[in-house]
């Protein structure tokens, strides 16, 4: 009887065993091995990255901008096509920076790592706190205005119905860009395909009409006529209108880590995607100036719509819908590299360490992405877009000259570093150039705005001191801080990523075991 007894036990016991491992296995079926961010951005998907984040509402609205500081079509289009050749500098010094220090983050996580926690702090204060926010903000009042229009042929949308579909966007992106990686990029993927198309029937609208004789602006006699006099201020100040239709070529770099063998795809991608841009911009500039003439251009303020309502007939509605499609696009790749800089501060300890963590089956940032959304939705509360833009514009020209000064810095510090992308010195040096000229151009022009600009910056200075440089905290801050952690951690359904240890091999002990 006791015999049978523990025959039974034991086999109850072997069935638990048997149901505890099956449940396990169910659990490792739903669960991947390992919990990390994936590495599913090809060079298809980086190439749509760059592109798609480059060509938002832009081209579309702000050759406007550049033509009225350039003063004639001639100069108009130079601009264009050194703004495009400024930006290939940029983007060659990043492929530098991002191949040798393989972190996600872009200008924060290069700058901390040659300057510094307090250096890259700032960077990242400002990004998180208006910056990208902002941007995201005015991108999707793009989008909402424009899809709008239809519905409000003769009138301004409402303030609330722009707002209300601004948050909706942006509600179903997070949700988007939550759900799964893949999904962000192929989103990516389609709308940025969908913009180059929309791009491509203007330019193809535009050779059609220059092969019938409507080049008249296009001349050189005409082209080099000059509306006012020039000078180096209002070049200066168009060359500021083409570099904000270029911003957004450094965006790989944010989400280094997600790229399929990042040594060789990151410096594709740029190699690939900034020529493109710069030749679509060029093309669809004199596509423009091929159907209408300078002033036309001028007393447009949305000149995309004026070029299909001149020369697409029924076909008109084709531009504002493409338009609503590029912002759409530009939104999500807005989103998706913006979360990933939240995710590189915490993780760097300069953010709440939830920030750090992704969902333990789609491996997606959505602390990070969440926050993202609701920095967004507060800026679209506040109404006061376009002042802001104008601060943030001057902390986002302010970053990438740091960086850039960075790379020159961090090769003095570190000249046995194994790199593997070498840019010549004169391509960091070229553009810093510029970059000064331009900076300090606009800090004469427009002291105010810059003045602002680095006060909302250096705002970041005590939060450092007191959120991430002070260590010995009350206890009860951290149990404060470790109640919020988990019960975010049990809403959200995240960990904190396992790290590969091949993949975070500091750049100095990769350069030791290539020397041994």
């Amino acid at each position: 009887m006791g015999a049978e007894m523990d025959g039974a036990t034991r086999n109850r016991g072997d069935c638990a065993k048997q149901k505890m491992m099956e449940n396990d296995s169910n659990k490792r079926d739903n669960v991947p091995e390992r919990v990390t961010l994936k590495k599913e951005i090809g060079l298809l998907s980086a190439c749509a990255i760059i592109i798609g984040n480059i060509i938002g509402s832009g081209i579309f609205i702000s050759p406007k901008g550049v033509l009225e500081h350039s003063g004639s079509v001639g100069l108009a289009l130079i601009v264009w096509v050194l703004g495009g050749g400024v930006s290939a500098l940029g983007s060659l010094c990043y492929a530098e920076l991002g191949v040798t220090i393989p972190k996600s983050g872009g200008d924060y996580s290069y700058v901390t790592e040659i300057f510094g926690g307090l250096m890259g702090f700032l960077l990242l204060w400002s990004a998180v706190l208006i910056m990208y926010p902002t941007t995201l903000a005015v991108i999707a009042l793009t989008f909402s205005n424009y899809v709008l229009q239809p519905v409000f042929p003769y009138c301004v949308p409402p303030y609330v119905a722009t707002r209300m579909l601004s948050t909706v966007c942006v509600l179903l992106l997070t949700w988007v860009n939550c759900s799964s990686v893949r999904w962000g990029t192929r989103i990516q993927d389609i709308f940025t395909v969908g913009k180059l198309l929309a791009l491509g029937l203007i330019i193809v609208v535009g050779l059609v009409q220059i092969c019938k004789g409507h080049y008249e602006a296009l001349r050189p006699q005409a082209a080099f006529e000059f509306s006012k006099p020039a000078s180096v201020g209002q070049v200066a100040l168009a060359f500021l209108q083409a570099s904000f239709a270029f911003s957004g070529w450094n965006f790989l770099n944010y989400v280094t880590e997600e790229v399929v063998d990042p040594r060789r795809n990151l410096p594709r991608a740029i190699y690939i995607s900034i020529p493109l841009v710069t030749l679509v911009y060029a093309l669809t500039n004199i596509a423009y100036f091929s159907s209408m003439s300078p002033q036309e251009l001028l007393a447009s303020n949305a000149v995309a719509v004026t070029f299909g309502e001149k020369l697409l007939g029924v076909f008109s509605s084709i531009m504002p819908i493409s338009v609503a499609l590029s912002t759409f696009g530009g939104i999500n790749g807005y989103l998706f590299t913006s979360s990933r800089l939240c995710f590189s501060g915490a993780r760097e300890g300069h953010l709440p360490s939830l920030l750090a963590m992704i969902h333990l089956k789609h491996c997606t940032p959505i602390p990070a992405l969440m926050l993202c959304c609701s920095a967004t939705i507060i800026i679209l509360c506040i109404g006061e877009t376009h002042n802001l833009i104008n601060y943030v514009s001057f902390i986002n020209y302010l970053s990438y000259g740091v960086t850039i000064a960075g790379l020159l810095y961090y090769r003095w510090k570190n000249p046995t570093l194994h790199r593997p992308i070498r840019v010549n010195l004169l391509v960091p040096i070229s553009y810093l150039l510029f970059w000064a000229f331009l900076l300090g151009f606009s800090l004469h022009s427009e002291p105010v705005v810059c003045g602002i600009g680095l006060v909302i910056m250096l705002t970041g200075v005590p939060v450092y001191f007191l959120g991430v440089y002070w260590k010995d905290k009350p206890k009860w801050i951290y149990r404060v801080v470790e109640s919020v952690t988990y019960m975010g951690q049990k809403v959200c359904f995240v960990v904190f990523p396992q790290i590969d240890p091949l993949d975070d091999t500091p750049p100095q002990q990769q350069t030791d075991k290539l020397q041994s």
